[in-house]
């Protein structure tokens, strides 16, 4: 049966809000698409794709826990005080969070999420950070409750790759920022995907079916009117990294399709698929 975009997004909720009531991850496990972990003092494994100690240490534990993204794109982000920020697809809200330590009381920072359980732990994550100029905002990325020129900034942390219009969500951030304004994206990108992984519903929410490759990725960030788009660094994942995604998304449960889908990611997608982080700039006219 054909996907519908509505009804992509329909399960891309469905999964996300299973994640945070169930306690597995984007991918259906206890790590993250980035397959990277770090530690708290507490003992806590949580993944932390470029996140420092110093920055988990300042963050209330559910709003790590419960991230799911790919990288940090607020550390690579020149983000200055008295600054306004829109994350898209904010989740539990940690990047939210750091890009409000940064803004500092007069700035302004606006999360987006389209999963009324996130919402509701971002706001609760916000309030137990003592920060009071962040907010979120139950919306869609491809339609944002914000509205045009108020964001010095856009980030997003590994959601764009799940939305099935990107060059739509663009077009949004374009809108919502500032001539002048700056987009910085941690996402997953892919070179190719076989036919029978980009149908599965699961690796859609896992993070890997709705991936796109890099070039029509900054094709659609062009298209939307944004300069300079460019990929500043590459972080590859390893056959054994693709392998824990695609059995978190519960792909290898079946026992007469496991070994046809283990030969599709050795062959066709180990060593294809990464995290990229990408900036660009909104023209100052606009």
């Amino acid at each position: 049966m054909e996907r519908t975009e509505e009804r992509i997004k329909e399960q891309v909720r469905e999964r996300y809000t299973a994640a945070v009531t169930g306690g597995d991850s984007c991918c259906g496990t206890k790590t993250s698409c980035c397959g990277t972990e770090a530690k708290l003092p507490e003992g806590r494994v949580v993944s932390a794709a470029g996140y420092t100690q110093e920055q988990l240490i300042s963050l209330p534990a559910d709003a790590i826990a419960n991230s799911f993204g790919c990288g940090n794109p607020v550390a690579f982000a020149g983000v200055l005080a008295g600054e306004t920020v829109v994350d898209i697809g904010s989740g539990a809200g940690i990047d939210c969070l750091l890009a409000g330590q940064k803004v500092g009381r007069d700035g302004r920072v606006i999360g987006i999420d389209m999963t009324p359980v996130m919402i509701e732990k971002a706001r609760k994550n916000a309030r137990n950070a003592g920060l009071s100029n962040v907010e979120f905002r139950l919306g869609d990325a491809e339609n944002m409750p914000v509205e045009n020129g108020v964001a010095d900034w856009i980030v997003s942390n590994c959601v764009i790759n799940l939305s099935p219009n990107k060059l739509r969500v663009f077009q949004e951030a374009h809108r919502v920022l500032k001539p002048g304004g700056k987009l910085s994206i941690s996402d997953i990108v892919v070179e190719h995907m076989p036919w029978p992984l980009s149908r599965s519903a699961a690796l859609h929410c896992a993070c890997i079916a709705g991936a796109i490759s890099e070039s029509k990725y900054l094709e659609a960030m062009r298209q939307a009117g944004f300069q300079d788009a460019r990929v500043t660094e590459r972080i590859y994942y390893d056959r054994d990294e693709v392998f824990g995604l695609i059995e978190g998304a519960k792909l290898f449960g079946h026992r007469f399709l496991s070994g046809f889908y283990r030969y599709l990611v050795d062959h066709y997608v180990a060593g294809k698929i990464w995290s990229a982080r990408i900036v660009a700039t909104k023209g100052a006219t606009g």
